[in-house]
């Protein structure tokens, strides 16, 4: 099971700022933002966002929440199993050959089911954790285009560290302060 939604979240945020660069690249700045913009390419720390995004925070606590649960139920099931095959083994002996296969079979049958359990449930997360994934790429991504269009940037660049093309940029085009408390403002709002 996942502890969160650490790689494909990065992925997806990564890909909203670099989507945004030829969205806001193609808007002509109107004469009034672009006298407030004194740089028109700025960049958002994503790995600050992720950690200071109330949204991202409810969500990521939300599915490690359904992991553990997950995870709990599975190694509940688990262990249930390994003392059925824990009884039969001692019980073996005294069985004729006949019942020894068909527990055996129904064993066997027993582990293939809970090996499906756990792969239905995984799955189920993944794909849950993937809806969401979206809704965060649309609610970084719609923000983004409208904070660019108002502060009349041209540009959205997406840093992160250890996976960031951009190697260096002055710290006076760090907007990420201003784009999570935006963010946050509207999740606030209600905007879930």
């Amino acid at each position: 099971m996942k502890k969160g939604l650490n790689y494909l979240t990065k992925l997806s945020l990564g890909l909203a700022f670099v989507a945004l660069v030829s969205a806001c690249s193609k808007q002509a700045p109107t004469a009034a933002n672009s006298e407030t913009a004194s740089n028109s390419i700025v960049y958002v720390n994503s790995d600050s966002l992720l950690s200071n995004y109330e949204y991202f925070k409810s969500i990521r606590g939300r599915f490690e929440e359904k992991s553990k649960k997950a995870q709990a139920d599975l190694n509940a099931k688990g262990t249930a199993f390994q003392r059925e095959v824990a009884q039969y083994q001692q019980q073996a002996g005294s069985m004729s050959a006949d019942q020894r296969a068909a527990t055996e079979e129904r064993l066997a049958r027993k582990q293939q089911e809970l090996a499906a359990y756990n792969q239905n449930a995984s799955n189920a997360l993944a794909n849950e954790e993937a809806a969401e994934n979206e809704k965060l790429y649309e609610k970084v991504s719609e923000f983004l285009k409208k904070f660019a269009k108002e502060k009349g940037y041209k540009m959205v660049l997406t840093y992160s560290k250890g996976n960031s093309a951009v190697l260096f940029a002055d710290e006076s085009l760090d907007v990420t302060k201003e784009v999570v408390a935006g963010l946050n403002e509207a999740y606030k709002k209600g905007d879930k």
